[in-house]
């Protein structure tokens, strides 16, 4: 039986009949009305962190959100710092037409305490401008520590005169998050959105009231394939997701050796002087060195066991990696992994090549740690 009724979690109709369709609740729940009306989705993942696989098409998503050009609104563009090549939406300037961007990078509370963060905001403009993305202006938040979230609102507030506000990203960037911080900062209600580690827990426009015209409204989030978070399993997520603030781990190298990051990526350092690199990612993910004439023979023996991450579930989806080769001449240069982090080259003047899953691409930056 479908019903007049949306999921307060993930915002869509909710029904009674096929429990592996979206949306599906038992009759039972519909009967008690002080009980929050949350899908059988959308309760696994609150009280057990429970995905539950849901078939919808990525062009759906698209089309959903491209609405909000044909509305005259503010739009707040959130995207995770550690993955801006993964999160920005080259696609932006359509999906909002001509209303004004507000970008915000999320997580800013994992970044080390020396990154300078005047620097991380230049590069995130120039990432916008690159991508055809004008943006009013550029915001380091953390979601989940509720940092920076106060300016962030009183800017919003100036921006939008009055009109709706639409949360825009990809999946798993921290929309939900975001917004459960915003609207507990307001009204003081709990998880009002239904928040998880997996990529696509929200499913359709919630719309929460600001006045009587007009509200927040956070929207689905937009498949971009070439996340890594796409292609690693639910555990492999956990430990590749920075939780705490980072801590920068240094590893003294010849020219001849090789970094392993897990097994996701490699570096290796073909020529120049002895140095040291600095290597920024999860504190749980491992990194292994060894000589470049062993790296081949190890990644194929070791791949899923003493390279891990992938465990057997990544195994089958993680593309084959490719190489690229770079130069880098300057000093203080990040190479960067997007969904992973990034190694800092301090000396320069050094022949790197990197391997990396095909279809994540790598990029090259100047530090914002020094």
């Amino acid at each position: 039986m479908e019903t007049d009724l949306i999921c307060m979690g993930c915002g869509v109709p909710l029904q009674t009949e096929e429990e592996e369709k979206l949306g599906y609740i038992p009759k039972t729940k519909l009967s008690d009305p002080d009980r929050d009306l949350v899908c059988k989705r959308c309760f696994q993942l609150r009280h057990y962190n429970k995905q539950q696989p849901v078939s919808v098409d990525s062009d759906e998503f698209l089309n959903m959100v491209s609405k909000i050009s044909q509305t005259d609104s503010l739009v707040v563009h959130l995207i995770d710092i550690f993955d801006v090549e993964g999160t920005l939406l080259k696609s932006l300037p359509r999906i909002v037409g001509k209303n004004p961007i507000l970008l915000v990078g999320n997580k800013v509370d994992l970044l080390p305490k020396s990154t300078n963060q005047n620097k991380l905001k230049n590069w995130l403009l120039k990432m916008a401008k690159d991508a055809g993305i004008k943006v009013l202006d550029v915001y380091l938040i953390s979601s989940q520590k509720g940092y920076h979230l106060n300016e962030l609102a009183m800017r919003m507030e100036t921006e939008r005169k009055n009109k709706d506000i639409y949360v825009v990203g990809v999946t798993n960037v921290g929309k939900s998050t975001f917004i459960n911080q915003f609207i507990k900062r307001s009204t003081g209600v709990k998880e009002a959105i239904t928040t998880s580690y997996f990529p696509g827990t929200t499913l359709g426009f919630i719309h929460i009231p600001l006045d009587d015209k007009s509200a927040l409204i956070d929207t689905p989030g937009i498949m971009n394939k070439n996340q890594m978070a796409h292609y690693v399993s639910k555990q492999d997520l956990k430990i590749i997701t920075p939780k705490k603030e980072i801590k920068p781990r240094n590893y003294q190298l010849n020219s001849g050796q090789t970094l392993f990051i897990g097994g996701l990526v490699r570096f290796d350092f073909v020529k120049g002087d002895k140095q040291t690199f600095v290597c920024y990612f999860a504190n749980e993910l491992l990194v292994h060195r060894t000589k470049l004439e062993k790296a081949d023979s190890l990644y194929e023996k070791q791949l899923g066991k003493l390279l891990t991450p992938p465990d057997e579930e990544t195994l089958k989806t993680l593309p084959k990696l490719v190489k690229q080769s770079y130069r880098i001449t300057d000093e203080y240069t990040d190479v960067v992994f997007p969904g992973l982090g990034w190694i800092t080259i301090l000396s320069g003047n050094v022949t790197i090549d990197v391997h990396s899953p095909k279809g994540i691409g790598i990029s090259i930056r100047k530090s914002f740690n020094r």
